[in-house]
């Protein structure tokens, strides 16, 4: 695909995308714009005075900070349009592509890794219809497909091996069993645009999500109208769709001093939970299950390799309506901010999505066959953060769950919420 340049500290650094969009902000930072509102033109994002002001309703204590979602009813004028969604662009590293042999793996470090279980729900579901939505795939992706191919090639430059497939079979909506189930689809808005992720629980009523689904990196600026759409299946969403109450991410990530290889790109806290608004009191995860989550390494082995699990709705895929799995091997990369590395071709919308680690339904072992090391089931360990658009690549990488990350992000979202977090 064109390339996109961007300046970082007067260097220039290539990323792919589209060359309209980098004529955009080319025209921008000749202008003089700042960096952060000409990537947010790139993104298709609204830069306004208003919006790289403070917000209401946000506040930083710690490591965290957190966006107050109104009460829904203040809200409904505005929820997330489920028709005109664009999927959220894929943040895009301009680095060589890493590859597993380069010497690249990072050493494995001194913290013990830990995790927290999951569950697998009671399965009762309660179908919403969804309007019919316009194609997740703009003209100029399309023309951009057309021409570079989108050939299934299920390894690329990067010679690193995946599947990406449907998770739902042929005449079966695996996608609304568990474990599949406490994954879904995330539309919010930005200004008046919507846009899609992808997202799965790990508590009761808390999802995790990439942060630039949530926030624009380092513009102190939150998106809106978060609403969780757990296995959606083309134009049904059978577990019911599920409003925000609050959305939680690093303060390092709002205000722009994460530790990024590029601004805002391949960063080492991508990372954001959100917490949902009760439905008659209850939460979607006592009918669909959720992941437990690990970090500090949960699921690698002494080399930093992991058999990863990726979830996601792509916009590229089934224009975005229904699941794709993604099996590759993952290592984690030095030089791309120790963020855990994969092959795969999910495209825009997949941000968000879980890297899962021994996803599945567990059997009953015999003493023969008993569970290694770090074996506990459909445990999340990171969140799709960014890929190259470039087609011929094919890998995909996740800002990886840490003791500093995803422990008092969940902790900031659980405080004082028994039944959303037991």
């Amino acid at each position: 695909m064109p390339v996109l340049e961007v300046l970082s500290e007067g260097a220039v650094r290539s990323i792919f995308s589209y060359s309209l969009e980098a004529e955009k902000m080319s025209a921008q930072l000749e202008k003089g714009v700042g960096l952060g509102a000409a990537v947010a033109v790139f993104l298709g994002l609204a830069v306004t005075t208003d919006g790289l002001a403070a917000q209401a309703n946000v506040s930083s204590r710690g490591t965290v900070t957190t966006v107050t979602v109104p009460a829904v009813a203040a809200q409904a004028a505005s929820s997330a349009d489920f028709v005109n969604v664009r999927a959220m662009p894929l943040p895009s590293p301009g680095l060589a592509a890493p590859g597993l042999f380069d010497g690249d793996i990072a050493p494995q470090g001194a913290a013990v890794p830990g995790f927290s279980r999951g569950s697998l729900g009671n399965g009762q579901t309660a179908p919403v219809k969804l309007p019919p939505a316009a194609s997740l795939i703009e003209a100029d992706d399309a023309q951009d497909m057309a021409a570079d191919g989108f050939e299934r090639q299920e390894y690329g430059m990067a010679s690193h091996p995946y599947t990406t497939m449907r998770v739902d079979l042929v005449g079966n909506n695996e996608s609304k069993a568990a474990p599949y189930r406490a994954a879904g689809q995330l539309l919010f808005k930005d200004g008046s645009v919507s846009y899609m992720c992808s997202a799965s629980l790990i508590k009761r009523g808390v999802i995790v999500t990439a942060a630039h689904c949530v926030a624009a990196y380092g513009q102190k600026r939150f998106y809106s109208n978060w609403q969780f759409i757990p296995a959606r299946y083309d134009s049904t969403a059978p577990y019911g769709t599920w409003a925000a109450a609050s959305a939680t991410i690093l303060t390092s990530y709002y205000n722009g001093t994460d530790s990024c290889y590029a601004p805002g790109v391949v960063c080492q806290n991508d990372v954001a939970v959100i917490r949902l608004v009760p439905q008659s009191k209850a939460f979607p995860g006592t009918k669909t299950g959720w992941f437990g989550y690990g970090w500090d390494g949960y699921g690698f082995t002494p080399d930093n390799l992991a058999l990863i699990n990726q979830l996601g709705y792509p916009a590229s895929h089934d224009s975005g309506k229904r699941m794709q799995r993604t099996d590759s091997h993952g290592f984690v990369s030095a030089t791309y901010s120790n963020n855990t590395v994969w092959g795969g071709r999910q495209t825009g919308g997949s941000s968000g999505g879980p890297e899962v680690v021994n996803l599945g339904i567990l059997p009953t072992l015999s003493s023969e066959a008993p569970i290694g090391y770090e074996g506990s089931a459909n445990i999340v360990v990171g969140v799709t953060s960014w890929g190259y658009t470039n087609n011929m690549v094919k890998q995909q990488g996740a800002s990886p769950f840490t003791s500093t990350n995803i422990v008092p992000l969940v902790a900031a979202a659980c405080a004082g919420q028994t039944t959303a977090c037991n």
